[in-house]
């Protein structure tokens, strides 16, 4: 019985790590046919691709003049990068318009699959979700213990510490 143990115990072995290897790569090789699977969304800012992401950045009004020659670009602020767009004749926005934009990364070139304007935060007069969030006392906050006899405003903001 040992023997048998002793043979079956590497066997089984291989045939787990051969296993494990079969199930990592199906979903790779999945993705690699299928390019909806590679398919991610950004948003940001559609400016002109003379500018680069330093003047977007800054906030030069030179990025949203339409050159001769310069197409639309895409300039996401959460990492100050400049994204080329393809193809331009699927871009309905204009310069300066705030976009999602859905497609597959191709250097940095997006291949657009969607553009849509982004939508921030509740539409007028849509009441917010249930939620409950621990405060800076540690406490648990809801909508229901933050309301006010005249309601209720919340207000979210990114961390300054860039």
């Amino acid at each position: 019985m040992k023997v048998l143990n002793a043979q079956l115990g590497p066997m089984i072995k291989r045939f787990c790590t051969y296993l494990a290897a079969l199930f990592l790569a199906i979903p790779l090789a999945a993705s690699a046919q299928n390019p909806a699977a590679r398919t991610v969304a950004w948003s940001g800012v559609l400016l002109s691709s003379a500018c680069n992401a330093d003047e977007a950045f800054a906030e030069s009004p030179e990025c949203t003049k339409s050159l001769p020659g310069a197409k639309l670009a895409l300039y996401d602020d959460t990492n100050r990068v400049m994204y080329g767009l393809e193809p331009q004749e699927s871009v309905a926005a204009r310069l300066g318009d705030t976009v999602t934009v859905r497609g597959v990364l191709d250097e940095d070139t997006i291949h657009i699959t969607s553009i849509e304007p982004m939508a921030i935060g509740l539409a007028l007069g849509q009441k917010a979700p249930a939620f409950s969030i621990r405060d800076q006392f540690g406490h648990v906050q809801t909508l229901d213990t933050l309301k006010g006899s005249n309601g209720t405003v919340l207000l979210f903001f990114r961390s300054a510490d860039w």
